[in-house]
């Protein structure tokens, strides 16, 4: 089973995500901010990330350029994020994210998005 990190500062996006996932199939951790999800990441190996960029401590810019400098099992990383600018897109991917989505995210949209980047889609 895969196993995904949802990393959101707010418990109602974590449990909107968590559901819409778990329904999917897929083994859902949650962390509240970048510093929780790193502790998390270096204990065990997760499949996909989806982050937050907006959190308390260590943002989600910062939780990937973290992990991405890190001697870690890499995985992709989805942000999720109320920034729409072109700008936030770009250091989003700068900062190691694969792919980036604009909240609110349609259940379909991130789960469409999460079965691609885990090689799950059928053709």
């Amino acid at each position: 089973m895969k196993r995904i990190l949802v990393i959101d500062d707010a418990a109602t996006v974590r449990m909107y995500h968590r559901n819409t996932l778990e329904a999917a199939g897929f083994e859902v951790h949650e962390a509240v901010n970048g510093i929780e999800a790193l502790e998390k990441a270096l204990q065990c190996a997760y499949d996909l990330y989806v982050v937050d960029i907006n959190m308390p401590k260590l943002d989600g810019y910062g939780f990937l350029r973290e992990l991405r400098s890190r001697d870690l099992p890499q995985a992709p990383a989805i942000m999720v994020s109320t920034e729409a600018e072109p700008d936030d897109e770009a250091r989003a991917f700068a900062a190691g994210a694969n792919l980036y989505l604009t909240k609110p995210v349609k259940p379909d949209q991130l789960l469409g998005q999460v079965q691609l980047l885990l090689g799950e889609v059928n053709p």
